[in-house]
């Protein structure tokens, strides 16, 4: 099957969001694809503008005097990601914390708010460190983690989740889109299941947020958490985010309780009282830094608008689709992502044998994607700033070293960081 580089070339002209990719820092490499925005975005211009006034403005020039505006920060962002990446009012969202830490505040509350149910549902392919997590708490309390098993291509099912349920589960937590495949998880059907059976849920927006349309206010949802770091290009390790809904601020509690999440923090007062806001869930003092490259992120990605963002995001990954038919598969990949772009996410695993093997090779090429177990090549296109033609040739590429048997030539034992 012959594709014309043309296709892509008209897919871009046509492109609403082409702009945007000039509020990224590219860097130098002309030559160099990046297909990996789904694990680390780049870095928006306004950010290092934003960095360079916190350092040699804000810091240097107000030092403590600071606080008045930075102490705003992590709120202000999580209103940001509010209005435009999840849909979420107002004060509902707040940065702060790790993913990970954040899920555990968020399980923590639930499930103290669900005495007596002794059940956490979630699904064998989530990722690791929710696995984690609720494996630490099952065995800190007392509590069983009941797994669905999962086609780890098609993702969680609403069919096997309600299987799951009974009056013994407290809290179900899942990830929206799933991170080795891009499966997009049924958000209103599962939540909606978990309220009939009486329990709280959790989704993990990691893969989701800033990629796809994430419908927490119409879906009912109790509890969220996602990184910035990834479609929202906060940069790396920025802080993540979290969600309550508002009517669960006054009635859960988290369990770490920090001077941040104080109803009046600087009366310094010997007894904890959690403010009545989404504040409740904030701990410790928030790096700076790192919420000022979370604000950015989230702005560029709120003003270009989720919707324009997905659309791309499946002609992206329908190009793929495209491409790996036509030339992949004839040379041993199939497709480990869910074929119908309405239930993907913003990028497209490939199943090879030797897949650790063509990565490295393919990054010699001047391409990068990643590696997930088993065997799999994941390639995160970000809508802001990859274009069609990056698709087609890194594409093309990917075909010519596997079809010349490059790939042969790299380590089969997999680096520390795939």
């Amino acid at each position: 099957m012959i594709i014309e580089r043309a296709l892509a070339e008209r897919l871009d002209a046509a492109d609403p969001l082409a702009a945007f990719r000039d509020r990224f820092a590219l860097g130098g490499d002309d030559q160099l694809i990046y297909l990996d925005g789904n694990s680390l975005g780049r870095p928006p211009k306004a950010t290092l503008e934003r960095l360079r006034a916190l350092f040699e403005e804000e810091w240097q020039g107000r030092l403590i005097r600071g606080w008045a505006e930075w102490i705003e920060l992590a709120r202000r962002a999580g209103d940001v990601i509010a209005g435009g990446v999840v849909e979420a009012r107002p004060g509902e969202v707040v940065v702060s914390d790790s993913t990970t830490v954040n899920l555990y505040k968020l399980a923590v509350a639930a499930l103290d708010a669900r005495p007596g149910r002794t059940v956490i549902v979630t699904d064998d392919d989530n990722f690791p460190t929710d696995q984690y997590v609720f494996a630490g708490l099952a065995e800190a309390r007392g509590l069983r983690v009941r797994k669905i098993r999962t086609d780890i291509d098609a993702g969680v099912s609403l069919a096997d989740v309600s299987a799951a349920l009974d009056d013994t589960v407290a809290l179900v937590s899942l990830s929206h889109v799933a991170y080795r495949s891009g499966a997009i998880a049924d958000m209103a059907g599962i939540t909606a299941a978990a309220h009939e059976a009486g329990a709280l849920v959790l989704w993990d927006l990691s893969h989701s947020a800033g990629s796809v349309p994430v419908p927490l206010n119409s879906a009912n949802v109790d509890l969220a958490v996602g990184c910035t770091y990834k479609h929202l290009n906060g940069g790396p390790g920025a802080p993540a985010f979290l969600y309550v809904r508002e009517d669960l601020h006054t009635q859960l509690r988290q369990p770490i309780w920090g001077w941040f999440g104080q109803r009046d923090q600087f009366e310094m007062g010997n007894d904890y009282q959690p403010a009545d806001s989404i504040e409740r869930f904030l701990v410790g003092t928030p790096p700076v830094p790192g919420l000022y490259g979370a604000l950015e992120g989230a702005g560029i990605t709120a003003e270009a608008g989720i919707d324009a963002i997905y659309a791309k995001a499946q002609s992206l990954t329908e190009l793929m689709v495209t491409l790996h038919d036509a030339w992949l598969a004839p040379l041993g990949f199939t497709l480990a992502s869910p074929r119908d772009a309405a239930q993907r996410g913003a990028h497209v695993t490939l199943h090879h044998k030797q897949a650790w093997q063509v990565c490295q090779a393919w990054q010699a090429r001047g391409v990068i994607p990643d590696f997930r177990t088993p065997e799999r090549l994941r390639i995160g296109p970000a809508p802001l700033y990859t274009r069609h033609t990056d698709v087609y040739d890194g594409f093309a590429r990917l075909r010519d070293l596997v079809a010349a048997g490059e790939h042969d030539a790299f380590p089969a034992e997999r680096a520390r960081v795939t």
